[in-house]
Order: structure tokens, then C-alpha cells, then sequence
């Protein structure tokens, strides 16, 4: 069987459906990633550049100028999935025509997209082939395909399987089938130091890997409030010139690794880092943000597995909590527990293979 993988030119977007590809490869079967920009990066499978050229902050830049007073609602948190919408509209009529040429040269079985690559489930449409939409967040997914506004509003095939990769107990049960989520890290090494077990409570900073519409202050204000936490803060790809004495810094590092070696995690509420938090059951503080930042933090804090916060309340005794409120921690290892139990991806080969 031959699986066509598809998924929005960001590396955040490809990285959650690995763990499914990997388990189609190692099954047997033949696997192409369709994606661009970073998301090209992923190591271990064929690749096809279906974005050539792509820049995300100039889509976005575009988006803004067409629909100024969505982005104001979405800075509000106001906006649901509309700006998603359409700023995914526009990424995916990047991705079409490519991803069209590409898959009838390529000729797969089945095509897998996630729910922001509505290309996948266009050319799946247009193909007569199979699609399988994997979701690769909390939200949910056919509602998420569904707000894309791609031009001209191609017909999206019904995914004859829906995969989902969200805790129930955080997110909902739905009707989905269930898939353990398994982190991707890279092949990038996990620095020495961090991945030893620290000598006291240890704080990861972690930013998005997507630009944000408004100015990002999260890691300045971590900092400064660090000197008055009993906490090591280890800032990952800092985006400040000159560090505290208190704080420590690093470059790229595998997240999942990382939390492995024992931490808590201040992140600003994308779905990787939320996941990765949530399966290693690391307690998370989200930083409230636009696109889905916010609702991840909201569903994280209401299950009780971390805490949600704007970027201006961010204080020495809010980083104290994090590391020390046992209620926080033991919900954070109840859905690690939970997510563990799921089944993993070399259960939905199957599934998969009869699809359609």
C-alpha cells in the first residue's frame, strides 16, 4: 500500500503525524510526506516539497491586510477558527496544485492529511482515493477542515476514517478512533546537561515556532520573575540578547527529551508542546495566544493538568505554583497515564488499509 502523507508547510504540523508514518513503514508500506517550508526537515522518509519557496509571515502579512478586523477579534481571542480559516485557505492554494501533480505521479492508496491540509482531502476527492484525516491537536478535526476557506471552495472528500490524537479526558471523546500520541524529536541530541535529572524543580521555556501576531514578551517576563523562584530556568532558542544570571539558555532541543529528563514547561500553547507536555506529564503553564494557544490553554487548565495565564500575569509565585502544586502534577500524570493506555500507531495499520 502506498500512503501519501500531507500536511501544512510547518514543522508543527508535520511532526504529530510521524509516529503514524513511521508505523505504516515499518509495516510495510511504501510512505511520501507531501509539506514545505521547515516541515521539509523531518529525517527518515521521502519528502516532497509541495510549498516551494513558502513564508509563512508573508501569508500571514497578506491574511492581516484582507481581514483587519478578524485579526483584531482574534487578538481578542474572539475570532473561533475564523482567521485559521482563512489564513490556512491561503497556505492550502499554495499546496494544491503540486500536491495534485505530485499525487497522480505518485499514485498512493490511501492519502493522509491533517486537518489544515485540506489540499490532502481535495486531491483525495479529486483522485478517488481514500483519505484518512489525522487530527494533530485538540481541537477537533473535521470542524477544523471544515472552517478552511480555500478559493473557490474545492470539494473536500469525507474522510472515510477520522484518527484522533487528543486525550478524552482532555478534549472529548468524540467518535474518532484513538491514537496514542507519540512525540518526534529529530535527530537533533539532547544536551548533556539538560538531559540529567536536576538537583531541584526545573523550568523549560519553550517559544512558538510560528511568529505571533502581537509582540511576544513571554520569555522576558519568565526571566525577570526567575530570581525570585527556588527553580532552575532553562530558556529554549531565547529570543533576547542578554540572559539573567539567573537563567540559563540553550539552542533547538527536543522537548519530549527534555521533559523526559524531569521538568515543568512555560510554553506558549501550540499543540506540539501542549501534547508533548500532556504525554509526558510534565505540568505546563500555557501563555494565552492567538490561533488554537488559547484553546489549548483553557482545555489544559480545566482538566487541571497546568495552569493558563496572559503573558502579563506572569509572576514568581504563579512559576512557584507550577512546580509545586501537587493537585497540578497529579492530574498531569493522570493524562499521561490516560494517553499511555491509548492505543499505540501500529494499531490503526489496519484500519487504514481497509479505509474506503
Amino acid at each position: 500500500m502506498r500512503v501519501l502523507v500531507v500536511a501544512a508547510p510547518l514543522v508543527g504540523h508535520v511532526h504529530p503525524l510521524v509516529g503514524l508514518a513511521r508505523a505504516l513503514r515499518d509495516a510495510g508500506h511504501e510512505v511520501l510526506i507531501a509539506t514545505g517550508g521547515d516541515g521539509l526537515a523531518v529525517t527518515g522518509f521521502e519528502v516532497r516539497d509541495v510549498a516551494p519557496g513558502f513564508r509563512f509571515p508573508r501569508v500571514a502579512a497578506r491574511t492581516m491586510l484582507r481581514h483587519p478586523l478578524l485579526i483584531r477579534a482574534e487578538l481578542a481571542g474572539t475570532a473561533g477558527t475564523r482567521v485559521v480559516g482563512h489564513l490556512f485557505g491561503a497556505v492550502n492554494d499554495l499546496m494544491l496544485d503540486r500536491l495534485e501533480r505530485t499525487a497522480r505521479q505518485w499514485r498512493p492508496d490511501r492519502i493522509v492529511y491533517e486537518p489544515l491540509a485540506a489540499a490532502g482531502a481535495v486531491v483525495a476527492a479529486r483522485l478517488g482515493v481514500p483519505g484518512i484525516l489525522h487530527e494533530n491537536s485538540l481541537y477537533d478535526g473535521p470542524a477544523l477542515l471544515a472552517s478552511t476557506r480555500m478559493r473557490g471552495r474545492p470539494e473536500l472528500a469525507a474522510p472515510a476514517v477520522v484518527i484522533r490524537i487528543a486525550p478524552a479526558s482532555v478534549a472529548g471523546r468524540g467518535t474518532h478512533l484513538p491514537m496514542r500520541f507519540v512525540p518526534y524529536t529529530g535527530d537533533r541530541p539532547l544536551p548533556g546537561w539538560l538531559a540529567e535529572p536536576p538537583r531541584r524543580p526545573r523550568i523549560l521555556v519553550s517559544r512558538s515556532t510560528v511568529a505571533s501576531p502581537g509582540p511576544d514578551r513571554m520569555m522576558a517576563r519568565v526571566a525577570a520573575a526567575a530570581e525570585h523562584v527556588d527553580a532552575d530556568v532553562v530558556l529554549l532558542r531565547p529570543d533576547m540578547r542578554r540572559l539573567p544570571p539567573h537563567v540559563r539558555a540553550t539552542g533547538w532541543a527536543p522537548i519530549p527529551a527534555a521533559l523526559a529528563a524531569g521538568a515543568a514547561i512555560v510554553h506558549h500553547g501550540g499543540a506540539g508542546t501542549t501534547l508533548s507536555a500532556l504525554q509526558a506529564g510534565a505540568p505546563q503553564l500555557i501563555v494565552r495566544g492567538a490561533g488554537d494557544r488559547r484553546h489549548n490553554a483553557e482545555l489544559v487548565a480545566a482538566r487541571g493538568a497546568g495552569l493558563a495565564t496572559d503573558e502579563r500575569n506572569i509572576t514568581p509565585a504563579l512559576l512557584t505554583r507550577l512546580v509545586t502544586d501537587p493537585v497540578v502534577a497529579s492530574a498531569a500524570a493522570e493524562v499521561a497515564a490516560e494517553i499511555a493506555a491509548m492505543p499505540p500507531p501500529s494499531h490503526l495499520v489496519e484500519a487504514i488499509r481497509q479505509a474506503g
